[in-house]
């Protein structure tokens, strides 16, 4: 049976990837939680540590933020090697050169608040249920709900759900 694994908090996971979600580069954080060592990460997928309880409308909304040139707030529920899990509350950023090109992806993690992580339980089950029936647009139509029942951006609303 799978077990939590708690951030303690003053944990920043660090990544960077290339614009194909391939890792560069992680730093000793994401090493000791993901359980894996650097040379099993490096050039691998980043979602080598992707829990299945993620719905996949959430990193849909990831990367159409980040690939349209703009940072992405995020919870995550990570998976690491022994299939035990943590979560996250994730930045995502892409990185540019000196043209405005993007280069890659910056991602840091830190340990999510215990009440937000009850409450986005909730609505990424319900997505999850939702992607069973109408795929990745039921989970998105989740979140447009939410954003319009909240009438908050998205990023507002995942913030606010950090700093409660």
């Amino acid at each position: 049976m799978e077990q939590e694994l708690i951030l303690k908090p003053a944990t920043l996971i660090t990544s960077k990837t290339d614009t194909k979600g391939k890792i560069t580069y992680c730093n000793k954080d994401f090493l000791q939680y993901a359980h894996f060592t650097e040379s099993e990460l490096i050039g691998k997928p980043h979602n080598i540590i992707r829990h299945p309880d993620m719905p996949k409308a959430v990193f849909k909304l990831l990367w159409d933020y980040i690939q349209n040139k703009q940072e992405i707030f995020a919870f995550v529920k990570n998976r690491n090697k022994e299939h035990n899990f943590y979560w996250v509350f994730a930045n995502i950023t892409p990185s540019f050169d000196a043209n405005e090109n993007i280069i890659g992806y910056y991602s840091v993690r830190r340990k999510a608040n215990p009440k937000a992580i009850q409450t986005i339980s909730s609505i990424y089950k319900q997505m999850l249920e939702s992607e069973k029936i109408e795929g990745i647009a039921g989970g998105i139509k989740i979140i447009h709900d939410l954003i319009k029942k909240l009438k908050k951006p998205y990023n507002q609303i995942i913030f606010e759900m950090q700093q409660d």
